[in-house]
């Protein structure tokens, strides 16, 4: 579609924004718990001046366009508008047509399960190309030009709005219980923005490389990378290889190591995000959607 944007990440977006803007209302502002970020703050202007969560939402994200254009271009600014203005949306809907879901005496729950809507909510919005503004933007920025998680960068940034939320609204139970829900939607961002490309590396050194190499190639159609190796107790040069497969293909690979060699060297290491073919390009470099 035009402006190069994309009508599936558009509607992953909508989903996100509305999962996020449900868990807010139903589990945060329901039951005066506290969150991170700009949607910390705007909890903070809403419990102690009764200011509208969804109209500061898009005021106090003004700047963050800006700094959305100038840093991450069109795009990702569209995006962003897109995700901003839709959380807005959703949770003005949500405060309509609120559903009391009665979790007042188990706070714990609660906050569990405001982590995991706002953490899958956004999660949803950032592996699609959005934000929703705010500290959203920071972490995106974080994450593209110093690589920090983007969970973790928002971490750090959230325990600033919880400490001011302490001092205006929020008793000491509820803060605990607050980083508690931030905590798990922290992790769980991490989770749906790279689940999806999660994968294991696996350094392989034996005898039979070749044997084992051709059987990788040809059995699980993933590529293998020879490394130039020397073993500082045998003083020789080896042959190491190296490649990288899905999760699910973890047993596979070490059937066929072990039918090879059973004395082979295996090291799987968790790689977090992966590109190229087999995984974001398909066998003609073309990105798999």
């Amino acid at each position: 579609m035009g402006l190069g944007l994309k009508l599936k990440n558009i509607i992953m977006i909508l989903i996100g924004s509305a999962i996020y803007s449900y868990g807010f209302v139903h589990f945060n502002m329901q039951n005066e718990l506290g969150e991170g970020g700009f949607a910390g703050i705007t909890l903070i202007l809403f419990f102690v001046f009764k200011w509208d969560v969804a109209l500061m939402n898009l005021l106090l994200n003004i700047p963050m366009f800006i700094l959305g254009w100038k840093l991450l271009g069109r795009k990702v600014f569209l995006y962003t508008i897109i995700g901003t203005v839709a959380v807005s949306v959703f949770l003005k809907i949500f405060q309509i047509y609120e559903v009391q879901i009665g979790l007042q005496d188990d706070m714990f729950l609660v906050s569990l399960f405001a982590g995991v809507f706002v953490g899958v909510g956004l999660g949803i919005i950032f592996r699609f190309g959005g934000t929703t503004g705010g500290v959203d933007i920071i972490a995106r920025l974080g994450q593209k030009y110093l690589g920090w998680s983007m969970g973790k960068t928002m971490f750090m940034f959230d325990a600033l709005v919880i400490l001011v939320s302490w001092l205006t609204f929020l008793d000491i139970r509820s803060v605990m219980y607050t980083l508690v829900a931030v905590f798990v939607g922290a992790r769980v961002i991490d989770f749906v923005q790279e689940g999806g490309y999660a994968a294991r590396g696996a350094f392989i050194i034996s005898e039979h490389q070749d044997t084992i190499a051709n059987r990788i190639t040809n059995e699980m159609d993933r590529g293998v990378t020879v490394l130039k190796g020397y073993g500082h107790y045998t003083k020789k040069e080896r042959e190491i290889l190296y490649c990288v497969i899905a999760k699910n293909e973890i047993v596979r690979l070490k059937s066929i190591i072990t039918a090879v060699d059973p004395h082979a060297f295996v090291s799987v290491t968790e790689t977090n995000d992966v590109m190229g073919e087999g995984f974001t390009l398909d066998e003609e470099k073309r990105p798999i959607d």
